[in-house]
């Protein structure tokens, strides 16, 4: 049963379920859910607080209304012409884009609509998304004189090079099957599913050891941007750690015994 923290009238609203799911949405369907100043800072305070709980499994982003996130507030940037206003806006958003990364559990996009601009780049930054069958997707900067170079970031590495220069280049839709072709999002759900698809990701996840899944979140991040050999002896190390826990002898002697492990860390 969820809980909800928020109340309707707040820009981003939170849910968490008994298995300790967090469920964060979006909740400004007037401006197709746009990341202004005020949804940066809700996002910002929220990924905080979830990063000193540990009580929290996973996380979902989820979006009211037509659009998941149609990108920046673009009259809100019209309204402040001035370049430090936008290095700062920029930085702003990157350093929420970084805190998803940084969270120590897997975070997941529930897509519906669009995800245009800084949404795609919000989408591309979650661990995993799930997108419903008629959701969007765009870098469409371009269109208005705008090359999405923040967003280039985070949709490089997802997407191989040459698909995500299309994409910046022409400023043109996607659907959700070509976003699941071409490694944007992990499934593709009928409308109707597309909570019940997120529910049963989390679940999954959910079902495994908390230390496991904390542990492989950080580990895979940061061997990334390591040289192969550097990777290898990180994971290694990493390895052996997490060998060393009580949920990992759990779920060996499980696997053995031909039983259901008991995780100790919930």
């Amino acid at each position: 049963m969820n809980h909800p923290i928020e109340s309707r009238d707040e820009l981003l609203l939170q849910q968490r379920d008994a298995d300790g799911v967090v469920t964060l949405t979006l909740n400004d369907p007037r401006s197709f859910n746009a990341l202004s100043e005020e949804m940066l800072t809700a996002l910002d305070g929220a990924f905080a607080a979830i990063a000193e709980d540990d009580a929290v499994r996973c996380v979902v982003l989820a979006a009211n209304g037509k659009a998941f996130c149609a990108g920046h507030d673009l009259k809100q940037m019209r309204a402040t012409p001035e370049k430090d206003y936008y290095q700062q806006l920029f930085a702003r958003c990157s350093r929420v884009m970084q805190a998803i990364n940084d969270l120590p559990v897997p975070v997941i996009a529930q897509v519906q609509g669009i995800a245009t601009a800084a949404g795609c780049q919000l989408v591309a930054s979650c661990d995993l998304a799930v997108a419903a069958s008629s959701a969007r997707f765009a870098v469409s900067g371009i269109n208005v004189g705008l090359f999405c170079s923040t967003p280039a970031v985070a949709l490089s590495r997802n997407i191989v090079r040459k698909r995500a220069m299309e994409m910046l280049m022409t400023g043109e839709f996607i659907d959700a099957e070509q976003a699941l072709d071409w490694g944007l999002v992990n499934r593709v759900a009928e409308d109707e599913r597309l909570t019940q698809t997120v529910a049963e990701l989390t679940d999954s996840i959910c079902a495994k050891s908390a230390v496991a899944v904390r542990t492989g979140k950080a580990m895979f991040a940061r061997q990334l941007a390591m040289p192969l050999t550097d990777a290898y002896a990180f994971a290694g190390e990493t390895m052996a750690c997490n060998m060393m826990s009580e949920d990992t002898a759990e779920g060996i002697d499980a696997f053995m015994a031909k039983r259901k492990p008991v995780w100790r860390h919930r």
